[in-house]
């Protein structure tokens, strides 16, 4: 007969399976991992469940902030976490995570420290940055995308165009991209920083919210900020947006340059994947929606609300670049004449050294860009091609005289006497004062007025100023392959002097020439 069991032995009988179906448990996978954050699941579970492959070596990490920009690259992962489902593993075998770093300072610290390897940045502040960066030899592997309406100069009543903020209050995140709009956009008015008074902020969102309490005149912000604050500011208006300053600010990613030797053919499988996955959201109103989705869902997660159609909406605010838009920034395509990262980060370069933001020699392109990526990828099809130069519409003189001008840039051109071609000077001079301004607001009709003083018969002054003008813009369709339907060009004679034509030096200042940005 067999004993009857105490209470303590079933107890302990009781203990011994529960603890023995834990170990189990723990051993195939199931417990792995649980915790605070609740996570559960070994490395090879999380990835066929779909959920985030946390650490190791072998997972690229890369750090953004909350921006449209990435989509192509968070598409083609099926969202930020590193999973099974995500394309980069089926397609590549590599494992991408995207880490929310919406915090400058800590974004910089996680990349000295290598918990990310990419790092997002600019450009066209880069420059400020890479010296201080120098320890870590940060080099550029793509480019991600441009700006084309994130990023806007919202003004109060009254201000109309670029030299209206001369001796104005302009509230700005220094040494950011808003500060590099900002300084293009006073210089394609004819004005500089010092015209100005700057009111520096720690970042865009603070800048909108100055400007929101009447603070100050202008504010460069982010999208949606610009609508929010002509809603909250009677009367105020977006002065002017990177939607027509299109080649201003373009988002890349750094590595270092260990990193990038060492893990090459990883870096370039996710540079593949990812303008795949740019090519099919540029192509796709689906494939944008979803991307759009995947933005909404991880940003909501993370405590920043936004809905699909905002998320939608954010995507709409940037160029999502190509392959073949990479091997245009990077200089890899000889006959491509529009903007290059190198004629960005060289201007930025030397703007932000004269107004006294950087100490020191600035590297050059050259050598911080790693092209490699790029160079080893072979993308074919019409999806990967770069993007196309704006396609303007013929205007007809008298309506492209009446468009409304947001910025004024006046160049003095000597011509000869009765002449209106164009002499080696002169064309050094457009090249020098405004071939830049004019690829950088590619997206911006070019009105050229050619103008006289009052010496001599008005109407032929009147022609020959036509003449001058159109030589202007002859220019620089032939040798800067801009549209020739860009151009509104207008001949004013004599009929608009900026100086006294009772002096020499006021009939010079009178014979001028006008180039103007005009919104199409």
């Amino acid at each position: 007969m067999a004993a009857r069991l105490t209470t303590f032995s079933k107890l302990l009988i009781v203990l011994a399976v529960l603890g023995g179906t834990f170990f189990a448990l723990k051993y195939s996978g199931v417990l792995d991992g649980a915790g605070t954050n609740g996570t559960t699941g070994t490395k090879e579970e999380k990835k066929s469940s779909g959920k985030t492959s946390t650490g190791g070596d072998d997972v690229i990490k890369v750090g953004v902030v909350t921006w449209g920009g990435y989509a192509g690259g968070q598409y083609f992962n099926e969202g930020f976490e590193a999973s099974a489902k995500s394309r980069f593993s089926k397609e590549y075998g590599i494992d991408v995570e995207f880490k929310v770093l919406d915090d400058f300072e800590a974004s910089r610290n996680a990349f000295k420290a290598d918990e990310v390897n990419l790092l997002w940045q600019t450009i066209d502040a880069f420059p400020t940055e890479v010296n201080g960066l120098a320890d870590f030899d940060p080099v550029v592997v793509f480019q991600s995308d441009w700006s084309r309406g994130g990023d806007a100069v919202v003004a109060r009543p009254g201000i109309t165009k670029v030299s209206d903020l001369k001796g104005k209050k302009v509230a700005v995140a220094e040494l950011t991209p808003s500060h590099s709009f900002l300084l293009w956009l006073l210089e394609a008015g004819g004005l500089s920083a010092k015209d100005i008074e700057i009111v520096a902020q720690p970042n865009a969102i603070d800048a909108a919210e100055v400007f929101k309490s009447r603070n100050v005149d202008a504010a460069v912000v982010w999208s949606p900020d610009d609508i929010l604050c002509t809603k909250a500011v009677p009367g105020s208006r977006i002065l002017e947006s990177t939607r027509s300053a299109s080649f201003i600010i373009a988002d890349v990613f750094l590595a270092k340059r260990e990193y990038a030797e060492k893990n090459k053919e990883k870096l370039q499988k996710l540079y593949e994947g990812w303008m795949r996955g740019a090519a099919e959201i540029n192509a796709s109103k689906e494939s944008r929606r979803k991307a759009a989705q995947i933005l909404a869902e991880e940003f909501t997660e993370r405590g920043t609300a936004l809905s699909t159609d905002e998320a939608d909406q954010m995507i709409g605010n940037v160029r999502l670049v190509t392959h073949g838009d990479n091997q245009n920034f990077f200089g890899l395509n000889s006959g491509f004449k529009g903007v290059t990262g190198n004629n960005l980060y060289t201007g930025m370069s030397e703007k932000y050294a004269a107004l006294g933001y950087i100490e020191g020699r600035v590297p050059l392109f050259r050598q911080v860009a790693y092209p490699g990526l790029v160079t080893s990828t072979s993308l074919s099809g019409s999806e990967h091609a770069a993007e196309a130069q704006k396609s303007f519409t013929k205007v007809a003189m008298d309506e492209g005289k009446e468009k409304e001008a947001f910025a004024t840039k006046r160049v003095s051109i000597s011509f000869r006497s009765g002449e209106y071609l164009l002499d080696e000077n002169a064309k050094y001079i457009i090249d020098k004062e405004f071939v830049d301004i004019a690829k950088a607001f590619g997206n911006s009709r070019i009105r050229i007025e050619g103008n006289t003083d009052n010496v001599g018969n008005r109407a032929s002054n009147i022609a020959l100023s036509q003449k001058r003008a159109q030589s202007v813009a002859n220019y620089l369709s032939q040798v800067h392959a801009m549209s020739s339907n860009r151009f509104i060009v207008v001949g004013n004679g004599p009929d608009k002097p900026v100086g006294s034509n009772s002096t020499e030096s006021g009939r010079a200042q009178n014979r001028r020439t006008d180039f103007e940005l005009v919104r199409d």
